[in-house]
C-alpha cells in the first residue's frame, strides 16, 4: 500500500519556523521576567519592574505554560505531528487567561507603555492564526 499523503509546501515550513522562533522569544522573556535577570530588567522602568513583581504566581505559571506549549507545538507541527493542535489549543487557552488578566484585573497595567499594549493585542492574534493554520495543516493531512 502506498503512502498518499499530501507533503507540507514550502510555506508550511516557512511559518512553522518564523512561529518556532516568535515562541522561543516568548520563551526567552518567560524565562528573563521569572528570574528577574538583569537584561530583562534593563527593558523595563522602575515602574514596571515593580507591577511585574507583583504579579500573581499562578500568572507566572499561566505565562511559563502558553509559552512553553506553543514552542512544543511549533516543534511538533514541524515534525509534521498532529500533538501541534492540542498544544496550540492548550497555548492559546493559556494566553487568553493571560491577556484578560492584564486587561482587566492586574491593578498594574497603567505601567503599560505602548510597547506592552500592543503584545497584548499581538500575542493572542498569533496563537489563533497558529491554532487555525496547524489544524488546516492537519485537514491536509501533513500532520499524523
Amino acid at each position: 500500500m502506498t503512502n498518499t499523503r499530501n507533503k507540507p509546501n514550502v510555506w508550511f515550513w516557512i511559518i512553522g519556523v518564523i512561529a518556532l522562533i516568535w515562541n522561543l522569544l516568548g520563551v526567552d522573556g518567560f524565562r528573563g521576567q521569572a528570574m528577574m535577570s538583569e537584561r530583562f530588567k534593563t527593558m523595563y522602568t522602575e515602574e514596571q519592574l515593580e507591577v511585574f513583581s507583583n504579579l500573581p504566581s499562578w500568572y507566572i505559571v499561566i505565562f511559563g505554560i502558553a509559552v512553553i506549549t506553543s514552542a512544543l507545538a511549533c516543534i511538533m507541527m514541524l515534525l509534521k505531528k498532529k500533538i501541534a493542535v492540542g498544544l496550540f489549543q492548550l497555548g492559546l487557552l493559556a494566553v487568553l487567561i493571560q491577556t484578560t488578566y492584564n486587561l482587566f484585573v492586574n491593578e498594574g497595567r497603567y505601567a503599560y507603555g505602548p510597547f506592552e499594549y500592543s503584545m497584548l493585542v499581538l500575542i493572542p492574534v498569533v496563537a489563533v492564526l497558529l491554532l487555525l493554520y496547524s489544524k488546516n495543516a492537519l485537514k491536509k493531512d501533513w500532520l499524523s
